[in-house]
């Protein structure tokens, strides 16, 4: 979870108006029938779905349903025309916070989160794009709720995407896997077993802004997790903030991706980007 603005969180309708059909005289509907069927629209009738209807981090709002993605996967080959960030070699395409270099653990294959050193940032700035990341919570898990498995993947370096252990692992739904960090949970639970390899796939749209910084288009994002669509299109509301609602502020069109350091020993691998034609 967690805000920018924090340390990276360690400090973070319709109404219907009702009109009479064409063929309402050739089917001679009686006017109390009309009456009722109107009512029963009024009911059923599908209304857009809005942001923050629950308190932030409620622990009443509904989980999602737990689905599994089948086993993990061995990595594909990125397209010819993405940037690989993660290749599990070194972390040239990284920096600290601070502008040093990324100071996390390379080996085997990945990077690890090496506690308290911070997130690390990539040297390139990004707008609309595609990403693929793949990540492993800690085996054996040690903690529950948010303080289990806990990293975050910050898009344009200020809307997050959740990382967290929620195999088995009860936390508030806007925190789970594949949440919006403190807007959105994901529809299902797709996630692996810790230790397992686990891949997410996002669509990114960034946010346009007024000339004024006033917010003319919103931020948009779809992600599958483990090849399960957790994020439809959604609707970003703002800045990932830590238990209050998100809210935007104007920033340039592209910014660096954010990993989260917030704790735990969380591992990434074969992360590759692809800019979006805006």
């Amino acid at each position: 979870m967690r805000s920018v603005e924090c340390g990276m969180r360690n400090c973070h309708e319709r109404s219907l108006a009702a009109r009479r059909s064409p063929l309402h005289s050739a089917l001679r509907i009686p006017h109390s029938a009309l009456g009722w069927l109107a009512l029963l629209a009024l009911v059923t009738a599908p209304g857009p779905m809005m942001a923050q209807q629950w308190p932030v981090h409620s622990m009443d709002r509904p989980r999602p349903p737990v689905v599994d993605p089948g086993p993990e996967r061995p990595p594909v080959p990125p397209p010819s025309d993405a940037v690989v960030l993660i290749d599990g070699k070194d972390l040239s395409q990284w920096r600290s916070q601070d502008g040093t270099p990324a100071k996390w653990i390379v080996r085997d294959g990945y990077a690890e989160v090496a506690a308290g050193t911070g997130p690390i940032i990539t040297r390139r700035d990004f707008g609309d794009v595609q990403l693929h990341v793949e990540w492993a919570a800690p085996v054996p898990p040690t903690g529950e709720s948010q303080d289990r498995g806990n990293s975050g993947i910050f898009l344009l370096t200020h809307y997050e995407i959740q990382v967290l252990d929620s195999y088995h692992n009860d936390t508030y739904a806007d925190g789970q896997a594949g949440a919006v960090y403190g807007q959105t949970p994901p529809l299902v639970n797709a996630s692996r077993p810790p230790g397992q390899w686990q891949t997410y796939d996002i669509v990114f749209h960034r946010p346009r802004f007024a000339p004024d910084g006033t917010v003319r288009d919103s931020a948009r994002v779809t992600v599958l997790h483990n090849g399960v669509i957790v994020q439809d299109n959604t609707i970003i509301t703002g800045w990932t903030v830590h238990g209050r609602p998100a809210h935007y502020q104007a920033h340039p069109d592209r910014l660096p991706l954010l990993l989260q350091d917030h704790g735990h020993p969380v591992r990434y691998r074969d992360i590759w980007i692809r800019d979006l034609k805006e």
